[in-house]
């Protein structure tokens, strides 16, 4: 009955808004309720009152419960609403019992009217007295005369008194005020209570920082007491004084246990920062020492479980960044230390509400305010962030987006911009990117947005974007900045400034290096893994700190790179880098952590640099095991180093084509570097040699072309990466790898733009003998798009190979049948490979995970592939000349086997028991085996569109029947279906849309099984679509009808279940089912109305208990019109009305819910014809009753399509209702009176 700025029921509020919505709805309380939402509260905003008043709703109360503060607008007519009184009950009550802040607004009225029941509000009180009970009237009263006696604002509305605005900033700052109460908690052993600890929370408190002290130490087996819990709950950040008796505390460590759970909720993102002091941080974190002690006491008195509770908190406060103020004789004063924590701090609460770009960010508030600053002005469209790599433009450009986006209609943040348009060009990225904002799919193949349709959808766009990294001002203009809508912001970084001028920047920003303070903490943090240098190293730290000049990269580089070092090593480092001339000690400083690698760890940095950055982790990790021994602990020694990182990003697609040996897709968990570090890579392989073919690894496009062109390469050579998009034909010998003895990798590869199309001149590469080509036998991954020989040579063994990838290749095999040696072989990559015939017996390839032939329309045949057992993923989509059925390992979970010749699914189709999903969509068959309904784990079938006669029958009663986890079964466009027989009655969806000769359709009896599968999936839309189904004849109709109640009413089984325990429903949960007619069901549904609108009259509660109504309509409508609209939606306006029946008996009045739901009724866009009926039940329609009388709908069938502007709307020529209202206790059935004849359902339509 209310709506709140979020849809979970476990939230927590920071303001309950009470208010009288007939007063204020439209003025004074929807401007107060924006004005807290920008400044980001969660606030519950109950907008649809119940009128009955007889009891709170559950969500209502919980709401109250969970909120921090209540906001009451006390208007003239809110104590005529008996719901606002009883929110006003639970609100003071909270006040008495809890201490829950309560803000009253005197909005219009007199403060001592409210206090004294006085005015308008002694009338209220009157008529309530003449209809509820004295006891409750009673209570509200003494709520309201409570409430009035509280302090709050007084706006009287006169002439003379402020602007409401003032008033909306006063009251928004203080509830901030309010909110922000303890800003720190502070956890701390007995040890430093008088002390270190006393200092602390007094410099906290002198700068204005509030902080919930620990003033209290619990008894043996004490819980943290409630208030601890709220306080920490309520708290930005926790201080944590690890000291020597801290552990020896339970609650010290009740507290840490408590404050660790809320670090770990990503929706509260709590700060914890520890002060290891007088402690070895090592020593936290593997409980030893003096803390190894105190836990074998707590184990000797303690539950176990309780115990290890505390070890893994106290182990993972201990892996966090912090102070450590060690005690010595040679370390700093404590008030020195005090003194960076406070600075800290302030920074850090200057900062709450910010989204951080990275947990280490530093000094970049005052860039971050500046840049906002910008935004706000309204002649700055676009801001250009300029400086050197590894300075922090992305950082600064992200920290703004995150804080920013949320205000916008549409964002997209474009990382990388210039790598991206190398790697996929830029007609690829700008339809991702457009198509991203317009939340659509866009595919423009000019160089300018020539559609005016889509200029017409940007300019009605506010949008923030972010352009990453931008080195040409043509791509500025490429991407559609300037048809970007009023109101829209565009950041660009960029290393060039002329670039961002020339590109139409309105302001262009320098972004600063760090300052000495921010640079030694950021460094500190990676190098000490705290937040200030560890005794005995401040003079070496502040010295690096110099030599990085502020730069963020090269101080995270560099502090990684000494970490652990001795100080010999810091020395040595340090005199080494005191040589260089200024200007270049940074890449001096980034060169130096490189050298501090072993030589497996350089190769595989130089790998990353010149072949693998963008590409998938998993994919990497694969190919670099197979050529260095310990490559996975090498790249973990890189991440630590930050000399790379892994990384997720939106626009970062994999530059073969393939992420996962499928159709392109964007990337998830991806390798990356920085720009700078991966210039320094590339200049380290350029100094090797001045002789080309020499160098052991190839990416210039110049460079490569001459040593294929004119022989060059030298067993030096390692790898050659090329994107043949920018390379003209090129002529080569044959034998030109057969020098490159020792080359790993080839990556002659096109950008996805240039990919599934079929021109002769992306065959770029050349030999004089047209058909086969001398390979290495020493190759890991072999990419070459577009191969351009029937082959691989005869002479090339694989026995090395890890990755295959050929797609769009013009071979017509492999390899001869002689190769056995595949152990090392994990992808093959086939895809459209049009010439292939057949696939090489694959008896070696124990270890082969995934194999791709989609699109191979020659193959005729496949290998056994049972014996595969390592075997993931096999893509066969396409394979028109594949006549049989593959033999593949148990083990499948997923087989794709869409657009294939083959006619029939074998009887050996048992022997899968782990398949998921069987897709047959568009092949061949015909003939499906019984055999199917044994795969136990199966639950999506789809053989849409194939030309299947029946489907078998499904005996539920035979002991192989396997057939309980199918859920989604697709058979649409099968024109030959006649028969559909006994189908599993339990199906979430099925499609049979159409299927123009099916007849008969029947279910399995339902009391053969279990029906709870259905109840798991909470969010699901269950569809039964039988469109355009014509044939069927009056039994099968009646079969689907009585399938389709039996499911409702299992659903509001769950919908009741659902709503006690969570106090609301899942909106998505709904039922549609769909068949052709233009008569709906006497049997089923008693009130038929013959146009869109229907009304009806509620009996009465019989039997006691409360319950709740569950309303399902049937709707009848020509879908002619729908023929491939992507959006067909249903809409249902609805109007509960419920009598004013008071405890007395008395009457008079009518509250009213007046609401709608919405229904997307089709998944996808097809060909509808003629009438068509719909049953229709929605978790929205759900209602716990209030004593509702009276029930009207108006019903809508709308068209959406997203080609075309505006709206169309399709008739509903009839419509009715019926129940499966459910009771939460025993008790008769809900039934629907009215005033007319009564039908056997107990429902009728009112006149």
């Amino acid at each position: 009955m209310a709506s709140s700025s979020s849809s979970s029921t476990l939230m927590r509020y920071h303001v309950f808004l009470s208010f009288r919505g007939e007063d204020t709805r439209l003025n004074f309380t929807t401007h107060l309720l924006q004005a807290l939402k920008d400044e980001g509260l969660d606030v519950f905003f109950d907008e649809e009152k119940l009128e009955k008043g007889e009891q709170l709703s559950q969500a209502l109360s919980r709401a109250i419960a969970v909120s921090s503060i209540s906001i009451i607008v006390l208007s003239a007519d809110y104590a005529s609403s008996k719901s606002c009184l009883v929110e006003l009950s639970d609100i003071m009550d909270r006040y008495s019992v809890e201490q829950q802040i309560v803000l009253p607004i005197f909005y219009h009225v007199n403060p001592s009217d409210v206090d004294n029941i006085d005015g308008s509000f002694k009338k209220s009180f009157d008529e309530h007295e003449t209809r509820r009970s004295v006891d409750e009237v009673k209570q509200w009263k003494t709520a309201f005369a409570e409430v009035g006696k509280l302090q709050g604002w007084h706006i009287d509305g006169s002439i003379s008194d402020r602007p409401e605005t003032q008033y909306i900033k006063d009251i928004v700052a203080y509830v901030m005020l309010k909110l922000m109460k303890h800003q720190v908690f502070l956890s701390l052993g007995e040890d430093t209570r008088l002390n270190f600890s006393n200092h602390l929370v007094n410099a906290l408190e002198k700068v204005g920082i509030n902080v919930f002290p620990d003033n209290e130490t619990l008894k043996k087996g004490e819980k943290l007491p409630p208030t601890y819990s709220r306080a920490i709950s309520a708290s930005n950040l926790s201080i944590l004084v690890l000291s020597k008796a801290y552990a020896s505390s339970e609650s010290c460590l009740g507290e840490l246990s408590d404050i660790m759970d809320r670090k770990h909720n990503p929706t509260d993102k709590h700060i914890v920062l520890p002060v290891f002091y007088h402690v070895d941080p090592s020593d936290v974190r593997n409980s030893g020492g003096h803390f190894k002690t105190s836990f074998e006491e707590h184990e000797s008195e303690q539950p176990a479980d309780r115990v290890q509770q505390w070890k893994t908190a106290f182990a993972e406060v201990g892996k966090l960044k912090g102070w450590h103020i060690e005690g010595g004789k040679f370390d700093r004063p404590e008030t020195e230390y005090i003194k960076d924590v406070v600075e800290y701090f302030i920074k850090k609460l200057t900062n709450i509400g910010f989204e951080s770009a990275s947990e280490e960010l530093v000094g970049i508030d005052d860039q971050k305010r500046t840049i906002l600053k910008l935004i706000k002005q309204k002649d700055c469209r676009v801001i250009g962030l300029w400086g050197m790599g590894g300075q922090g433009k992305s950082t600064l450009a992200e920290v703004v987006y995150k804080k920013l986006s949320s205000e916008f209609e549409s964002h997209c943040f474009l990382q990388n911009v210039r790598e991206e348009i190398k790697k996929q060009g830029k007609e690829s990225l700008r339809n991702k990117f457009l198509s991203e904002l317009l939340k659509s799919n866009v595919d423009i193949g000019t160089p300018s947005i020539g559609s005016t349709l889509t200029q017409e959808r940007l300019n009605k766009k506010k949008v923030l974007v972010v352009l990453d990294d931008v080195d040409d001002s043509d791509q500025i203009d490429y991407m559609g900045v300037k048809h970007f809508g009023y109101g829209s912001k565009t950041i660009i970084t960029s290393r060039d400034r002329q670039v961002l001028e020339s590109g139409g920047a309105d302001t262009i920003h320098k972004v600063k290096g760090l300052n000495k303070n921010d640079s030694l903490q950021l460094f500190s943090t990676f190098a000490f893994k705290q937040l200030n240098p560890a005794v005995g190293f401040q003079d070496l730290s502040r010295r690096f700190v110099k030599y990085t000049q502020g730069n963020p990269l090269a101080l995270k580089v560099l502090g990684s790179d000494l970490n652990k070092r001795s100080i010999n090593y810091w020395e040595s480092k340090a005199e080494k880098l005191k040589d260089c001339p200024p200007e270049k000690k940074i890449s001096e400083a980034l060169r130096s952590s490189y050298d501090g690698l072993d030589l497996v760890e350089q190769n595989i940095f130089l790998d990353i640099a010149c072949f693998f950055k963008g590409e998938p982790m998993e994919r990497a990790k694969l190919i670099l095991s197979g050529c260095y021994k310990g490559a996975e602990c090498g790249m973990n020694k890189l991440v630590d180093k930050c000399l790379i990182n892994v990384s997720s990003t939106n626009f970062s697609i994999d530059y073969f084509g393939y992420s996962t040996m499928g159709p392109c897709k964007l990337l998830r968990d991806a390798i990356y570097m920085h720009d700078t570090l991966e210039e320094m890579g590339k200049d380290i392989v350029c100094q090797e040699s001045k002789t080309l073919g020499k160098c052991s690894r190839l990416w210039n496009l110049k460079h490569v072309e001459e040593v294929l062109k004119y022989n060059k390469g030298t067993d030096r050579i390692q790898g050659i990466k090329v994107d043949l998009s920018r390379m003209g034909n090129l002529l080569f010998q044959p034998s030109v790898f057969e020098s490159m003895i020792n080359l790993r990798y080839i990556f002659f590869y096109f950008p996805r733009s240039w990919l599934r199309k079929e021109h002769e001149e992306y065959k770029k590469l050349h030999t004089y003998q047209d058909d086969i080509i001398s390979l290495p036998d020493e190759l890991r991954y072999l990419v070459w798009h577009y191969y351009p020989f029937k082959s691989l040579s005869s002479s090339y063994n694989p026995k090395n190979l890890i990755a295959l990838e050929l797609p769009y290749g013009k071979m017509e095999q492999l390899w001869n049948e002689v190769h056995q040696d595949l152990v090392h072989l994990r992808q093959i990559n086939l895809f459209s490979c049009k010439n292939l015939k057949k696939i090489p017996n694959l008896l070696g390839a124990l270890n082969l995970e995934k194999l791709a032939c989609g699109n191979c329309e020659s193959l005729v045949k496949l290998p056994s592939l049972a014996h595969l057992t390592s075997l993931k993923s096999l893509r066969l989509k396409g394979c028109r000349s594949l006549k049989k059925f593959p033999e593949i390992p148990n083990n499948f979970d997923t087989l794709n086997l869409s657009e294939t010749g083959i006619k029939k699914v074998p009887d050996f189709i048992e022997r899968l028991d782990r398949l998921q999903r069987l897709t047959l969509t568009n092949s061949m068959v015909k003939d499906v085996s019984s055999n199917i309904s044994k795969l136990k784990s199966l639950e999506v079938l789809d053989l849409s569109g194939c030309p299947i006669v029946k489907f078998p029958t499904v005996d539920v009663r035979s002991a192989s029947f396997r057939f309980k986890s199918l859920k989604y079964m697709h058979m649409n466009r099968c024109k030959s279906l006649k028969l559909l027989s006994e189908l599993p009655p339990y199906l979430l969806y099925l499609n049979v849309h159409g299927c123009t000769s099916l007849k008969k359709v029947s279910f399995a009896d339902q009391n053969l099984y279990q029906f709870d599968s259905l109840g798991d999936e909470r969010d699901g839309v269950f569809r039964m679509l039988f469109c355009n189904c014509f044939n069927l004849n009056q039994e099968s109709i009646n079969n689907i009808e009585e399938n389709a109640m039996l499911k409702i009413r299992f659903l509001a089984k769950k919908w009741a279940a659902r709503f006690d325990c969570c106090g609301k429903i899942p909106d998505l949960s709904s039922l549609i089912c769909c068949f052709p007619g233009n008569k709906i069901s006497a049997n089923k549904f008693k009130c038929q109305s013959m146009n869109s609108s229907l009304s009806l009259k509620i009996a009465p509660n019989g039997g006691g208990g409360s319950r709740f109504l569950v309303f399902v309509f049937c709707l009848v409508a020509d879908l002619t019109h729908c023929r491939y609209i992507s959006n067909v939606e249903c809409i249902c306006r609805y109007q509960l009305t419920a009598a004013d029946g008071g405890n007395d008996g008395g009457g008079g009045g009518y509250g009213k819910l007046r609401s709608k739901i919405s229904l997307l009724l089709f998944p996808k866009p097809e060909k509808y014809k003629d009438y068509h009926l719909f049953i229709l039940s929605t978790a929205d329609m759900v209602k716990e009753d209030q004593n509702y009388e009276e029930a009207s709908f108006k019903f809508y069938i709308r068209l959406l399509d997203l080609r075309r502007a505006g709206k169309e709307y399709i008739k509903v020529e009839r419509c009715d209702a019926t129940d499966a209202t459910e009771k939460r206790h025993a008790g008769n059935k809900r039934s629907f009176s009215h005033d007319g004849e009564e039908g056997d359902g107990g429902l009728k339509r009112l006149k």
